[in-house]
């Protein structure tokens, strides 16, 4: 799907890295040719009339366990980095190179090569080759490489490769089969629990790696206020890490467990609200780099279940844009830094010229109304499950339209 005809949006706010821009967004041949200015658009290109609403960038979505496009379309995703967590896992060059053309031609799926053989842990994948295939970095899967010999061999072929990283920061020997974080409520509820220091070891086990292989990290899900600590420590020592997090731990603690609904059974577990706020600090002062949906719908086979019995994972492509506009609207961040976390850095790190509102990049756009309200509606939900922890719950910030590579998509 190419696109024929020039397109121009006029009568917006543009979103930029370097903040708002007034003026009109052009787009030809699938790439961004213009970013502000008044100059008129030709007879022979297409117009649209933004009515004042804001001209932002496509998300792109890293880490994703599922491509559900109606689910991506809805929540203003362009593009979405899927794990390596398949059946069977994406550990072979083929699987990669099939992956890669799925999305095609309205949407983009960036494949995560699995770090080792069958996820297990032990042997390396063929890593280069699924490079070739169209990987775009490496990723450990929902578990930690408890193994640190195979992780530092890992981290030392990824610098070679200049590939990132994509880890999971949780101890698994420690974690088991923990369905809580140990505390108050843990306890209260009678729930199988690990410490948060899980999360703690294994990030600064992977850092120290890092540090000595070159590598550069990307800590998928950094959910404690130890944790954050670490990556901003190693951040000021020059070590290549970044960290991500996804809308439930900014937005929920361990509260939300009380009733022991299992859409609230998410890999980390939710935290106490001093590791909330302690995320929400994070997300402001630029330790975090990447909020992502964790995009994994489960069926009624994996959530009606006991509590500790369910499976991990929330649906999470329709309400990343709105859950993140709520930082927005509380002061903790501006509309730029928003798109900078939601589609910029994530594709940095994928290593592709998306994510972006500038000359040059691909013309993957959205027209964004960021007060419209809408109640989230898991009976609704465009994914192929509607396991959200944030079920009826009111919120505002919707597309309205979207293009990939200035071509429109339906919504």
């Amino acid at each position: 799907m190419k696109q024929m005809r020039a397109l121009s949006i006029a009568n917006g706010t543009i979103i930029t890295p370097q903040g708002a821009v007034d003026g009109i967004l052009r787009c030809e041949a699938g790439a961004i040719s213009q970013v502000g200015g008044d100059v008129p658009p030709s007879e022979n290109e297409g117009t649209v009339d933004a009515k004042g609403q804001l001209i932002v960038p496509g998300i792109v979505d890293l880490g994703v366990f599922a491509i559900d496009k109606p689910a991506f379309h809805f929540g203003g995703i362009t593009r979405a980095a899927l794990m390596p967590d398949d059946s069977p896992p994406l550990d072979h060059p083929a699987r990669i190179r099939f992956v890669a053309q799925s999305g095609k031609p309205n949407f983009w799926v960036h494949p995560l090569a699995a770090a080792t053989q069958g996820l297990a842990g032990e042997q390396l994948a063929e890593i280069a080759m699924m490079r070739e295939a169209g990987a775009k970095a490496i990723a450990t899967g929902r578990k930690w490489i408890g193994n640190s010999g195979v992780m530092l061999r890992l981290l030392q072929y990824a610098a070679m490769l200049e590939m990132v990283v994509v880890t999971h920061a949780e101890d698994a020997d420690i974690v088991g089969n923990a369905a809580a974080t140990a505390g108050e409520m843990a306890t209260r509820l009678g729930l199988p629990s690990a410490p948060r220091e899980a999360e703690t070891l294994a990030l600064a086990r992977d850092i120290a790696l890092a540090e000595m292989s070159g590598a550069q990290i990307h800590a998928r899900q950094v959910t404690t206020r130890a944790g954050l600590e670490l990556v901003r420590q190693a951040k000021t020592r020059g070590v290549a890490v970044t960290a991500g997090v996804t809308p439930a731990h900014f937005m929920l603690s361990d509260l939300a467990l009380g009733d022991y609904r299992t859409f609230t059974r998410l890999s980390p577990p939710l935290r106490d609200e001093d590791d909330r706020q302690a995320v929400v600090e994070a997300i402001g002062d630029g330790t975090i780099d990447v909020i992502s949906s964790g995009h994994d719908p489960r069926g009624p086979e994996d959530k009606n279940l006991p509590f500790s019995d369910a499976a991990p994972g929330m649906a999470g492509a329709e309400t990343l844009l709105p859950m993140t506009l709520t930082l927005v609207r509380d002061g903790v961040i501006d509309m730029a830094r928003a798109f900078d976390l939601l589609a910029r850095n994530p594709a940095r790190l994928l290593g592709v010229e998306a994510g972006s509102l500038q000359e040059g990049y691909e013309a993957d756009v959205a027209l964004l109304d960021p007060e419209a309200p809408w109640v989230v509606d898991s009976q609704e939900m465009a994914a192929a499950a509607g396991n959200t922890p944030f079920d009826r719950q009111p919120v505002q910030g919707r597309v309205t339209m979207l293009w990939k590579g200035g071509v429109r998509v339906d919504l």
